[in-house]
């Protein structure tokens, strides 16, 4: 995920709008989820095991203004996400908003993956805003994507050292053992998609999404069984 900007501590930060993706495909050992391990030199999430995914910008605006995201899909989105930030206004704001979001992680997965999606294959799946207390915050969109044969997802971003397929089972076990290290909303959007155990079960979840708004920064070495907000 992109850079944004900062703000001195106790200073109010509008969250920026953000997507990433949980791009996943069904392998031998079962279902499994494409990651990037950001390098630590980075200002935001620096070490963290995260999604392919980065901010919202003019470009994807622009993509949802001219309609080459599917209007019906773009409906369909909004009412999914309308317990979040984009129905702030009314709801043809909303609707161009969902369109925004998904131009938003199409282009960011082709950027830091190579791979290109369609919108159709990108399901909402969870929405998370930073805390108010930390100078750099994100109001972010995840999607679930189910990778199609030749669309296969590279290690291509600089932002990351390498990137990728690993069951959520195996990821969760090197958390444990301090070997990598999940911020609580990874941690939890993946808990949740390991409990659906199939690509099926994930791609059709009708899990209604519910804005998550921690009011303190989580520490990334929490316990995997550490729940609270």
């Amino acid at each position: 995920m992109d850079s944004s900007s900062t703000a001195p501590k106790n200073q109010h930060v509008t969250p920026r709008r953000a997507a990433s993706v949980l791009m996943i495909r069904e392998a031998a050992q079962g279902l499994e989820v494409f990651i990037q391990h950001r390098v630590s030199t980075m200002d935001f999430a620096a070490g963290m095991v995260v999604y392919p995914g980065g901010r919202v910008d003019a470009q994807d605006v622009a993509e949802a203004q001219t309609e080459a995201i599917d209007r019906a899909l773009a409906v369909e989105h909004a009412q999914l996400w309308k317990d979040s930030s984009i129905w702030e206004k009314d709801e043809q704001q909303a609707i161009l908003d969902a369109g925004t979001l998904l131009a938003a992680a199409r282009r960011e997965i082709f950027e830091e993956t190579g791979a290109q999606l369609d919108a159709s294959q990108l399901r909402p799946w969870a929405n998370w805003i930073t805390p108010p207390d930390n100078p750099k915050r994100f109001d972010t969109f995840f999607y679930v994507a189910h990778v199609q044969p030749g669309q296969e997802p590279r290690h291509q971003t600089t932002e990351a050292s390498n990137s990728e397929w690993i069951r959520p089972a195996e990821l969760f076990a090197k958390f444990e053992r301090g070997e990598v290290g999940l911020m609580r909303p990874t941690r939890t959007t993946l808990q949740d998609l390991a409990a659906l155990k199939t690509v099926a079960a994930a791609m059709s979840s009708q899990a209604p999404i519910v804005t998550v708004r921690p009011q303190r920064m989580p520490a990334a070495t929490d316990s995997l069984k550490e729940r609270t907000l």
